[in-house]
């Protein structure tokens, strides 16, 4: 995207189409990129051709233009063309495109194309058959891009509240998600029986823009139907006890509410909020529903707050995510004595430099595309470290690359313009430094 700059509708529907592995296996990518910011002159061997490719700046990138080129280039006839078409399709199951490399070549020869023009187009074709798309396929993707980007630009609030409600789906986790949403000023508040429905919801902001506040559906086994008892007690319940009778909940309900923060307002810190659980009277469920005048609580015994460390343990093991500090906050100091680059300093640094960072392992990527390199996101509690790890390093470190949660990379920055690559010389699992804290990362996409 930093390379391509969309600047009209039309940009999306080619960044749509242009990362897919058809695309990316039949070489277009690079050369595409290239013309686009004028490195590279865009070029035609036929005027034929360029009414075929002149959106693409002579690139095929589309199915279509892939069909057209065989009926102006190689003299395919129409029905020909559809039958290329079903074979890129379904070549890699029934290895249909084989009948059609000669008659695409010998027909591009016999209308004046080079060998090499020809054979690069078969082999655009082959990545076709990894799943290329139709324009009007990708037209109909583009506008869901431009309009998740407009809401995602105008309205980050809203925009975060629906993919948290969405979830799961997607490469982001909740936890990066709303790290996201407050690094672009969202202000965003915990789940609290007093004011979360079941789906995260907006709320009105201090500054007059919309505060997100996090839903029910987070808490880590807390069913739907408890979550809208819990809901329907709101405005009605004060206290842990009263709310146990009204929404008719079991301790072991109550007990996910107080591990997760939840019931702050009613009952104060998390220990407190367990003491208050402890005390409740849990209505066998003949009686469940009946009036009963409410006892008076016992204060609280002298329980300190839980530190800030344990909250985030807490809310890790609760909620999947925490609205203290990012857990790398709590470490910093001790590598900032080692001089460790923040995501934020990463990517300020010039081409060639070597830097040593760390950060939590958000994602890692295997895409069959890239000949067994690894893509690994990290993030710190200024952004994203974006690690491209070698074949040779991940042979060499398969453990760290494949299961350190928390991870320090020392190697070469890689920069062309915005795009910046942490490229990996050595890697070292500093997951043991996390205690306790489960993050969890994405699987291989």
């Amino acid at each position: 995207l930093p390379r391509l700059r969309p600047r009209t509708f039309y940009d999306l529907v080619i960044e749509v189409a242009i990362v897919r592995p058809g695309p990316i296996q039949g070489g277009m990518v690079h050369p595409y990129l290239r013309r686009r910011q004028g490195l590279e002159p865009v070029t035609y061997p036929s005027a034929e051709v360029q009414a075929v490719l002149e959106r693409t700046l002579g690139i095929p990138i589309f199915q279509e233009q892939v069909m057209q080129l065989a009926v102006v280039a190689a003299g395919f006839t129409p029905g020909e063309a559809d039958g290329l078409r079903r074979a890129m399709a379904a070549w890699r199951r029934k290895g249909g495109l084989g009948p059609f490399e000669q008659r695409l070549i010998n027909g591009m020869r016999e209308r004046g194309y080079s060998e090499a023009f020809a054979r690069q187009i078969f082999k655009q074709i082959q990545g076709f058959g990894e799943y290329g798309f139709p324009e009007s396929h990708s037209a109909s993707f583009a506008l869901l891009v431009y309009i998740s980007s407009w809401l995602k630009y105008h309205e980050p609030a809203a925009f975060t509240c629906a993919l948290l409600n969405s979830q799961p789906m997607g490469f982001y986790a909740p936890s990066q998600l709303i790290q996201d949403a407050r690094r672009h000023g969202v202000e965003v508040r915990p789940v609290d029986v007093c004011h979360s429905h079941w789906d995260s919801s907006l709320e009105q902001g201090g500054d007059g823009e919309p505060a997100l506040r996090l839903g029910l559906r987070l808490i880590k086994g807390l069913g739907e139907e408890d979550a809208f008892r819990v809901v329907a007690a709101q405005g009605k319940a004060t206290t842990v006890p009263k709310l146990a009778q009204l929404a008719h909940l079991s301790r072991a309900v109550l007990e996910r509410l107080a591990h997760a923060g939840a019931l702050k307002s009613m009952a104060g810190h998390r220990y407190q909020a367990q003491w208050s659980v402890l005390g409740a009277e849990i209505l066998p469920a003949v009686l469940t529903g009946a009036d009963f005048a409410e006892p008076e609580l016992e204060r609280y015994p002298g329980l300190a707050p839980p530190s800030e460390g344990q909250n985030i343990v807490a809310d890790y093991a609760a909620l999947g995510l925490s609205l203290e500090r990012h857990p790398l906050a709590l470490l910093r100091k001790r590598f900032d004595v080692q001089d460790f680059a923040r995501a934020a300093e990463v990517r300020e640094t010039s081409h060639g430099d070597f830097v040593r960072a760390v950060g939590l392992v958000i994602g890692r990527q295997r895409p069959s595309t890239a000949s067994g390199v690894i893509f690994m996101t990290l993030e710190d509690e200024t952004g994203l470290i974006n690690v491209v790890i070698w074949p040779w390093i991940v042979e060499r470190q398969r453990r760290e690359v494949l299961t350190s949660r928390l991870v320090e990379v020392a190697g070469v920055v890689e920069r062309e313009r915005e795009v910046v690559h942490l490229i990996a010389g050595r890697l070292r699992d500093r997951t043991p430094l996390l205690g306790s804290l489960d993050t969890r990362s994405r699987d291989f996409h």
